[in-house]
């Protein structure tokens, strides 16, 4: 199957290709976000080097059980022909209410199909208060009328 769009990007193709990864990753399905990649695919997350999609769906069950209240944003930062940077910020909070933003790149590469291929994460973690929490909207979808993180200043 084909997932569109595919390469070579123009910068249209890039920002959809964005915001349709935000918009899975905002559902918090490991199953249906794992699904857009190529099932050898390869990952850096941080300090986790993963292996193929089932690698990638444990992840992110193990992720989305930990990260409560989790909403992202991401934005476009460049691309190429079948390459795309990606900065984004998202919160979460742990067990214990102890809210947090996440700031972070990526680095993606996509196969001819359009399923992202290579994964490089770069995150960081900080605190903050709940009162200084800037993502608000239901969980799941980012309303199309919300800031983005240019907007934000983030």
């Amino acid at each position: 199957m084909i997932r569109l769009p595919v390469p070579p990007f123009r910068y249209d193709d890039a920002v959809q290709k964005v915001r349709m990864a935000e918009d899975a990753w905002n559902t918090r399905d490991p199953e249906k976000v794992a699904l857009s990649y190529t099932t050898d695919t390869q990952w850096r997350n941080r300090s986790e080097f993963l292996n193929g999609r089932d690698e990638v769906r444990v992840f992110l069950e193990r992720k989305w059980s930990v990260e409560t209240g989790y909403r992202l944003i991401k934005e476009v930062w460049a691309h190429t022909d079948n390459r795309i940077a990606v900065r984004f910020c998202y919160e979460y909070h742990d067990a214990e209410g102890q809210w947090f933003r996440a700031y972070g790149n990526e680095n993606w590469e996509f196969d001819p199909d359009g399923y992202m291929a290579t994964r490089h994460a770069s995150i960081n973690d900080v605190p903050i208060a709940e009162a200084d929490r800037l993502f608000h909207w239901p969980q799941g979808r980012r309303p199309d009328d919300h800031l983005g993180l240019t907007e934000l200043d983030l």
